[in-house]
């Protein structure tokens, strides 16, 4: 009973929070094109779907992947654990956390690849390059950076080191890179940066930087236990630039290696 008056609240909020976009493209449409909607029926039953889809999907995050997420956060960072029985929180130092480092790669990796906004996005890329951009490779290199960037931003977090640091170093890298990406790729992966931050990444990689920050010690939850997703955002733009980048380059001798036979 708990349950289903769970889901019909989460399906009244959906409701609501779907209902201006609804208004804003019916509204257009009308009022500004002035054109009837084509399959109308079918767009009804599509938002349909999409509401109720929306509600299972953040029900099934509350009751399940969050609470796990948090769990696994607060066991891999503490200091019991990480010290095999002897909780001496001050004599830990950084290599003690390995596992949190491999556990952050294994959960950005996992994420992005079931994340629902980046799959629409490598579907309609693969469309509209005409199958020139792969859906898995696209989604492949997204989830390496993103799964770099949270490994990385954990050990900045257990280190202490400032956060301006990585974040300044890295977005000039992007800057360089832009310029030898090939241009096509460019946009895309800025926007790929965007899309990881949605609703599977953004809450376990969350729960994992506020559980890391308050289990090591001198750290503040605040100042050093968000900016996860920063580093979330940041590294797949290198990620999506460097596949294009080793794709053309392998295009390009394959087509060398042919012209010279």
């Amino acid at each position: 009973m708990e349950l289903l008056e769970q889901l019909f609240s989460i399906l009244f909020t959906t409701l609501k929070d779907v209902i201006p976009i609804a208004a804003i493209i019916f509204g257009f449409q009308i009022f500004v094109i002035r054109r009837p909607i084509p399959n109308f029926k079918r767009v009804l039953f599509g938002f349909a779907y999409v509401i109720v889809g929306l509600a299972l999907f953040l029900l099934g995050l509350e009751k399940a992947l969050f609470p796990v997420g948090r769990l696994m956060a607060e066991q891999l960072t503490d200091p019991v654990f990480l010290s095999g029985g002897d909780a001496v929180a001050g004599s830990l130092t950084w290599q003690d956390y390995y596992w949190v480092y491999i556990f952050a790669f294994a959960i950005g990796a996992s994420t992005t690849i079931a994340e629902p906004s980046l799959i629409a996005v490598a579907i309609k890329a693969n469309e509209v390059s005409g199958g020139a951009i792969g859906i898995w490779g696209l989604r492949l290199a997204v989830a390496l950076g993103v799964a770099v960037g949270i490994s990385l931003g954990t050990w900045r977090i257990v280190t202490g080191y400032p956060i301006h640091w990585f974040i300044i170093t890295g977005y000039v890298f992007v800057v360089i890179q832009t310029f030898f990406a090939p241009k096509m790729i460019v946009p895309l992966a800025y926007d790929s940066g965007g899309v990881t931050t949605s609703t599977v990444t953004v809450p376990l990689v969350a729960a994992l930087g506020l559980g890391l920050a308050s289990t090591v010690p001198d750290r503040s939850p605040l100042i050093d236990g968000f900016g996860l997703i920063a580093f979330a955002s940041l590294f797949p733009m290198i990620t999506v630039m460097g596949y294009a980048q080793i794709t053309s380059w392998l295009a390009a001798r394959n087509t060398r290696q042919s012209q010279a036979e």
